[in-house]
């Protein structure tokens, strides 16, 4: 029995099926995080891609937002004490400031990144893109604040006489300043063309990063990390000399210098040895790899280069005796009595 138009003697003509809209969801999404077939982010056989509310999220993202939710409110603590002390205002901890800053927008970026890929349809283009260069941006500052308090230390012991002269806080914000518009200069690249999304042939292993870019950004930190190593070792050459010219003079603050000395150099071992070992395996990789490589090679060298940003914190801040001191006051209201008061000196980081 003919039901419908049919039965009426109406001739039957087939449903048009539903057109798809064009956009991101046919083809593979562009992201600062990498993506293979059957991961979020690229099409699924017959189907958009992507991920919808109920699709499954990659375990590995998971770890990176929580990377990026540990990573801002550790920064957004050092940020929050040295704005509310007064007595933090030196051009060192402006340094330590930037660096907070530049990770604080890092472990965000991480955020927004996730938050853009799995919660936010339809997807857009622009916020892709827009948290794509969140991150280069917020990366890039993070790595030239590492430089710049390396330059700070070196300049603090070749220039110890004239240092607090010529490092004045104007001087300082100023270099910070032209600093930062740099980065953010690197972080509109992706909004500005510089992407891959019209040939995914060209993607690196972090889209929408093109092979070419991540190449020279790649470079570029090798040679930023060159530099710091050479810094690293002409501020052991001086800390040595320092000491040895004070052991000829005055044995009892020799004692104390050396003690303080060590402390410095140990410092800068640690900070340098994190930075290598968090950086320098993915930005190899991405000299080599593009976004055909398995995409959990990718994952597990990225994963370690934005823990750096949480490892940062505790080697400049909370090891800072004046940070310590104002963090002991504002959750306790008081110092313990093993405090060290020691004054600072030029060999500290």
């Amino acid at each position: 029995m003919l039901h419908g138009p049919a039965a009426m003697g109406e001739p039957w003509q087939p449903q048009p099926q539903q057109q798809r809209l064009p956009g991101l969801g046919n083809a593979s999404e562009p992201s600062a995080w990498p993506s293979a077939a059957g991961e979020p982010g690229t099409a699924a056989p017959g189907g958009s891609g992507g991920t919808g509310a109920g699709g499954a999220v990659s375990p590995w993202d998971i770890a990176l937002c929580a990377t990026g939710t540990a990573v801002a409110g550790e920064n957004a603590l050092v940020l929050a004490v040295l704005f509310y002390t007064p007595s933090l205002r030196a051009p060192m901890f402006l340094l330590i400031g930037s660096l907070a800053l530049a990770d604080l927008l890092a472990g965000l970026g991480l955020v927004a990144n996730f938050a853009v890929r799995y919660l936010l349809r339809p997807p857009s283009e622009a916020a892709e893109l827009g948290a794509a260069g969140l991150l280069l941006a917020a990366f890039s500052a993070s790595i030239c604040s590492l430089l710049a308090i390396t330059v700070d230390r070196y300049l603090s012991l070749y220039n110890a006489l004239t240092y607090h002269s010529e490092r004045t806080l104007g001087f300082t914000c100023a270099m910070v300043l032209l600093m930062w518009l740099l980065c953010l200069g690197v972080g509109l690249l992706p909004l500005l063309g510089w992407n891959c999304l019209r040939d995914q042939s060209a993607c690196s292993i972090l889209r929408p990063v093109t092979k070419d870019n991540a190449a020279v950004l790649a470079v570029t930190f090798l040679l930023l990390f060159a530099l710091m190593m050479q810094l690293y070792l002409q501020i052991c050459k001086i800390a040595f000399r320092h000491a040895q010219q004070i052991a000829v003079q005055h044995q009892f603050i020799a004692t104390a210098q050396a003690t303080s000395t060590r402390k410095g150099l140990s410092t800068l071992s640690l900070i340098l040895g994190t930075f290598a070992l968090c950086w320098i395996p993915f930005a190899i990789y991405s000299l080599v790899a593009d976004s055909s490589y398995p995409v959990v090679y990718t994952y597990s060298l990225a994963l370690p280069a934005t823990c750096n940003s949480l490892i940062n914190p505790i080697i400049y801040a909370f090891r800072n005796p004046d940070i310590q001191k104002s963090l002991w006051l504002a959750c306790c209201g008081c110092i313990p009595s093993t405090f060290s008061s020691r004054p600072r000196t030029s060999s500290d980081v």
